[in-house]
């Protein structure tokens, strides 16, 4: 059976689990900021979503399937994820850095199939790895081996992924604090930034040290305006959401526990989704093999 959202939070390692996950996804920012920046805001995120689940749900010698602007446009407004200005922006983003590719020699772009490169996959294998990882850690399961047994299983895994976030509340809708950060470029990566340096063993303090003192220095690394990270970071603080043990900006950072709990919860939203679509993919007896 699959973890629930209740499942998961519960668990005795999920702190320490989802801050090991944390920091793999901030070393996999490091190592490749470009295609990071693909996932760089909520919409972004789900818009790349979207154009993978249509790739791998592409039947074979059927041209009315798979991945092209229009199919991608089309999916995006009726998900009501983005316009389809935006949309299109998007996918000519992605041709353009080359992380997917244009299969044919139509001169009409709009239905010329696209396929995602090869490290484009990669990158989404090692974003499926770390959640399931994360998932093993707090069950002992078996997961990891389960998907890397699999040649398929990624195409199989992802789509119902994006379903799963396309149809939560939880997730097109985050809480307050989350929200500050969901349209800030490489917003997801702030959040894990600063929940990186929380110590479990103080999360049930009101106010949460993060050890964190340079916003400089992190916002030089994420290729991001000091000025505009400072801004949204201003708005948290207004909220009482995050703060500085002593000078504002030459001090420790905190974050409250409201926004910990707030961050830990979106997780375990994520996690219960990545765990009900692996669960349907490969445990599922009515699922073909």
């Amino acid at each position: 059976m699959a973890l629930n959202l209740e499942d998961i939070a519960c668990r005795p390692a999920f702190r320490r689990s989802v801050r090991a996950q944390s920091q793999m996804l901030l070393q996999a920012y490091e190592a490749n900021p470009r295609f990071a920046s693909v996932f760089a805001t909520q919409q972004r995120w789900l818009m790349a979503h979207i154009g993978l689940a249509l790739h791998f749900r592409r039947q074979p010698h059927d041209d009315r399937t798979g991945l092209t602007t229009t199919r991608f446009i089309d999916m995006i407004h009726r998900c009501s994820v983005a316009s389809r200005n935006t949309a299109d922006a998007f996918i000519k983003e992605m041709l353009h850095y080359n992380f997917i590719r244009d299969l044919s020699t139509n001169r009409d772009r709009r239905v010329r199939p696209l396929q995602p490169a090869a490290t484009t996959l990669e990158t989404l294998a090692g974003w499926v790895f770390a959640h399931l990882r994360t998932l093993d850690s707090l069950d002992g399961g078996s997961r990891l081996t389960t998907f890397a047994a699999r040649p398929d299983a990624l195409a199989r895994l992802q789509p119902l992924v994006a379903d799963g976030l396309l149809s939560s509340h939880a997730v097109r809708e985050p809480k307050q604090t989350s929200s500050l950060f969901t349209w800030l470029n490489n917003g997801g990566v702030v959040m894990d930034w600063l929940m990186s340096g929380v110590d479990p063993d103080h999360a049930d303090l009101d106010r949460i040290p993060t050890g964190i003192v340079s916003i400089g220095d992190f916002a030089n690394w994420l290729k991001l305006s000091r000025t505009h990270l400072s801004r949204k970071l201003r708005d948290a603080e207004n909220l009482g959401s995050i703060g500085w043990l002593g000078q504002r900006g030459h001090s420790v950072m905190w974050v409250s526990n409201h926004f910990y709990q707030e961050y830990m919860t979106a997780q375990a939203v994520k996690l219960a989704i990545i765990d009900a679509a692996f669960q349907n993919c490969f445990h599922n007896p009515g699922t073909p093999e």
